[in-house]
């Protein structure tokens, strides 16, 4: 059986180096990299936005448009038009984790100029691919809008 897994990578290598190789994320560090992202949101610092995602990085905003591609890029597309502090906030949770990647659901909300009055509500959904440290590769986005 070892060979055999070995053979699959087209080396001969034992199951435990083969493990060793895969990358495994779970639940709390998701939901860590969910709850960053949010703060990253929130504060638009360069820093914790770059801390989310590796070098070569590929963020894609819809499925309709273009990927941006490296860390550099993703941190200056998000801080290219950055939403008004205090009239936004979110919540996303891991609803699937396999291997590397992750699926993660949650609400975005948009608030009027006082911060209270609800303006917009969406549904989201992210396609997350992490590193050996638990650095985002890989994101992409599925949203859509509740009518209000």
């Amino acid at each position: 059986m070892t060979a055999f897994y070995g053979k699959l990578k087209g080396k001969r290598r034992t199951l435990p180096q083969i493990q060793k190789e895969l990358v495994m994320i779970d639940r709390a560090t998701v939901q860590a990299w969910l709850d960053a992202y949010v703060h990253a949101w929130k504060t638009y610092d360069p820093q914790a936005i770059g801390n989310l995602f590796s070098e070569d990085a590929i963020y894609t905003f819809d499925p309709f448009s273009e990927p941006v591609r490296g860390r550099a890029a993703i941190v200056a597309a998000w801080l290219d038009d950055p939403d008004a502090l205090g009239t936004y906030d979110g919540h996303y949770e891991p609803i699937m984790i396999e291997g590397d990647r992750a699926v993660a659901n949650g609400r975005s909300l948009y608030f009027e100029q006082d911060g209270s009055t609800l303006r917009a509500e969406w549904n989201n959904i992210f396609v997350l691919r992490f590193d050996d440290d638990g650095r985002c590769m890989e994101y992409r986005e599925w949203y859509m809008q509740r009518s209000i």
